[in-house]
Protein backbone atom coordinates (compact mmCIF):
# COMPACT_ATOMS: atom_id res chain seq x y z
CA UNK A 1 0.00 0.00 0.00
CA UNK A 2 1.45 3.77 -1.23
CA UNK A 3 1.08 6.62 0.69
CA UNK A 4 -1.25 7.76 -1.03
CA UNK A 5 -3.93 4.92 -0.93
CA UNK A 6 -3.42 5.24 2.73
CA UNK A 7 -3.86 9.13 3.24
CA UNK A 8 -7.38 8.30 0.82
CA UNK A 9 -8.16 5.18 3.78
CA UNK A 10 -7.57 7.92 6.17
CA UNK A 11 -10.29 9.89 4.61
CA UNK A 12 -12.85 7.67 3.46
CA UNK A 13 -14.44 7.97 7.14
CA UNK A 14 -14.68 11.46 7.11
CA UNK A 15 -16.09 11.69 3.73
CA UNK A 16 -19.02 9.16 5.20
CA UNK A 17 -19.43 11.62 7.83
CA UNK A 18 -19.70 14.03 5.81
CA UNK A 19 -22.18 12.83 3.43
CA UNK A 20 -23.87 11.72 6.27
CA UNK A 21 -24.55 15.61 8.19
CA UNK A 22 -24.55 17.51 4.53
CA UNK A 23 -28.75 17.62 4.88
CA UNK A 24 -28.27 18.72 8.33
CA UNK A 25 -25.68 21.60 7.13
CA UNK A 26 -27.78 22.65 4.01
CA UNK A 27 -30.66 23.02 6.41
CA UNK A 28 -28.72 25.03 9.00
CA UNK A 29 -27.74 27.39 5.70
CA UNK A 30 -31.07 27.59 4.20
CA UNK A 31 -32.31 28.36 7.77
CA UNK A 32 -29.76 30.69 8.53
CA UNK A 33 -29.83 33.01 5.46
CA UNK A 34 -33.01 33.02 5.30
CA UNK A 35 -33.85 34.57 8.92
CA UNK A 36 -31.02 37.06 7.90
CA UNK A 37 -33.19 38.46 4.63
CA UNK A 38 -36.63 37.99 6.29
CA UNK A 39 -35.53 39.95 9.02
CA UNK A 40 -34.32 42.61 6.96
CA UNK A 41 -37.58 42.95 5.00
CA UNK A 42 -39.45 42.74 7.85
CA UNK A 43 -37.35 45.99 8.90
CA UNK A 44 -38.37 47.59 5.81
CA UNK A 45 -41.95 47.40 6.12
CA UNK A 46 -42.06 48.26 9.63
CA UNK A 47 -41.46 51.30 8.58
CA UNK A 48 -41.83 52.03 4.89
CA UNK A 49 -41.76 55.73 5.07
CA UNK A 50 -38.08 55.32 6.10
CA UNK A 51 -37.69 52.90 3.59
CA UNK A 52 -38.68 54.79 0.88
CA UNK A 53 -36.20 57.42 2.01
CA UNK A 54 -33.69 54.90 1.99
CA UNK A 55 -34.44 54.26 -1.22
CA UNK A 56 -34.23 57.56 -2.46
CA UNK A 57 -31.30 59.04 -0.83
CA UNK A 58 -28.97 56.57 0.51
CA UNK A 59 -29.56 53.27 -2.17
CA UNK A 60 -28.42 54.03 -5.83
CA UNK A 61 -30.38 50.85 -7.55
CA UNK A 62 -29.46 51.37 -10.70
CA UNK A 63 -32.07 51.64 -13.72
CA UNK A 64 -35.20 51.29 -11.38
CA UNK A 65 -37.04 54.14 -9.82
CA UNK A 66 -36.88 54.22 -5.94
CA UNK A 67 -40.14 53.10 -5.10
CA UNK A 68 -39.93 50.41 -7.27
CA UNK A 69 -36.50 48.98 -6.04
CA UNK A 70 -37.92 49.54 -3.10
CA UNK A 71 -40.79 47.68 -3.58
CA UNK A 72 -38.84 44.53 -5.09
CA UNK A 73 -36.21 44.52 -2.72
CA UNK A 74 -38.42 43.98 0.07
CA UNK A 75 -40.98 41.35 -1.85
CA UNK A 76 -38.10 39.66 -2.27
CA UNK A 77 -36.80 39.63 1.44
CA UNK A 78 -40.08 38.52 2.37
CA UNK A 79 -41.22 35.89 -0.13
CA UNK A 80 -38.06 33.97 -0.92
CA UNK A 81 -36.65 33.70 2.65
CA UNK A 82 -39.93 31.54 3.83
CA UNK A 83 -39.40 29.55 0.71
CA UNK A 84 -35.53 28.88 0.82
CA UNK A 85 -35.95 27.51 4.87
CA UNK A 86 -38.50 24.76 3.73
CA UNK A 87 -36.34 24.11 0.71
CA UNK A 88 -39.77 24.78 -1.80
CA UNK A 89 -38.59 26.14 -5.22
CA UNK A 90 -35.15 25.94 -3.25
CA UNK A 91 -32.79 27.18 -6.42
CA UNK A 92 -34.81 29.88 -7.31
CA UNK A 93 -35.00 31.17 -3.99
CA UNK A 94 -31.63 30.88 -3.40
CA UNK A 95 -30.77 32.42 -6.85
CA UNK A 96 -33.51 35.58 -6.38
CA UNK A 97 -32.01 36.48 -2.75
CA UNK A 98 -28.61 36.24 -4.39
CA UNK A 99 -29.55 39.00 -6.70
CA UNK A 100 -31.29 40.34 -4.00
CA UNK A 101 -27.75 40.49 -2.16
CA UNK A 102 -26.01 41.30 -4.80
CA UNK A 103 -28.05 44.78 -5.59
CA UNK A 104 -27.70 45.63 -1.62
CA UNK A 105 -24.10 45.84 -2.49
CA UNK A 106 -23.94 47.76 -5.35
CA UNK A 107 -26.46 49.84 -4.66
CA UNK A 108 -25.37 51.07 -0.86
CA UNK A 109 -21.89 52.64 -1.52
CA UNK A 110 -21.58 53.36 1.90
CA UNK A 111 -21.13 50.41 2.41
CA UNK A 112 -18.15 49.95 1.70
CA UNK A 113 -16.77 53.33 3.64
CA UNK A 114 -17.45 51.66 7.20
CA UNK A 115 -14.14 51.01 8.85
CA UNK A 116 -15.38 47.85 10.18
CA UNK A 117 -15.27 45.46 7.03
CA UNK A 118 -17.94 43.03 8.75
CA UNK A 119 -20.70 44.64 6.49
CA UNK A 120 -19.16 43.85 3.63
CA UNK A 121 -17.54 40.26 4.27
CA UNK A 122 -21.53 38.97 6.09
CA UNK A 123 -22.85 40.01 2.45
CA UNK A 124 -19.95 38.13 0.70
CA UNK A 125 -20.40 35.36 3.38
CA UNK A 126 -24.29 35.04 2.53
CA UNK A 127 -23.73 35.61 -1.79
CA UNK A 128 -21.16 32.33 -0.94
CA UNK A 129 -23.72 30.45 1.21
CA UNK A 130 -26.79 31.32 -1.22
CA UNK A 131 -24.52 30.19 -4.73
CA UNK A 132 -23.80 27.01 -2.95
CA UNK A 133 -27.08 26.07 -2.51
CA UNK A 134 -27.98 27.27 -6.19
CA UNK A 135 -24.91 25.23 -7.22
CA UNK A 136 -25.87 21.95 -4.96
CA UNK A 137 -29.69 22.35 -4.32
CA UNK A 138 -31.74 22.49 -0.80
CA UNK A 139 -30.92 18.81 0.20
CA UNK A 140 -32.43 16.22 1.50
CA UNK A 141 -34.34 17.68 3.88
CA UNK A 142 -36.07 20.02 1.60
CA UNK A 143 -39.81 20.03 0.26
CA UNK A 144 -38.29 20.00 -3.05
CA UNK A 145 -36.79 16.49 -2.23
CA UNK A 146 -40.11 15.89 -0.51
CA UNK A 147 -41.86 16.01 -4.21
CA UNK A 148 -39.27 14.10 -5.90
CA UNK A 149 -37.18 16.63 -7.54
CA UNK A 150 -34.18 15.06 -7.22
CA UNK A 151 -31.83 17.49 -9.01
CA UNK A 152 -30.44 18.76 -6.48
Amino acid sequence: MNAVTRAYDLGAPLARLADQVQPLLLLALRLYIAWVFMKAGLTKIEDWDTTLFLFTEEYKVPLLPPAIAAFMGTAGEIVLPPLLAIGLAGRFAALGLFVVNIMAVVSYPALWEFECPAAVEAHLWWGVGLLGLVAFGPGALSIDRLLGRRRD
